[in-house]
């Protein structure tokens, strides 16, 4: 079963969207859900300023875990 996406979560983006200058494997912050399927984005860089607040869908996403988790 997957994982519902939520705010807060870390996320890799699956596809480039260089109208957006973002390129696949770039991670961001879910800052809001919409719904199950739509969520928006903030990308940063190391110091913390966001470069990106993209709107995306679930399909767009992966949830990144820095901790165990059952399969």
């Amino acid at each position: 079963m997957l994982q519902e996406i939520q705010e807060l979560d870390v996320v890799a983006l699956l596809r480039d969207m260089p109208d957006r200058k973002l390129v696949a494997g770039q991670v961001g912050t879910v800052v809001e859900v919409f719904d199950k399927e739509t969520f928006e984005v903030e990308f940063s860089d190391d110091e913390g300023r966001a470069y990106a607040m993209v709107s995306l869908k679930k399909d767009d996403l992966i949830v990144l875990h820095y901790s165990p988790v059952a399969a």
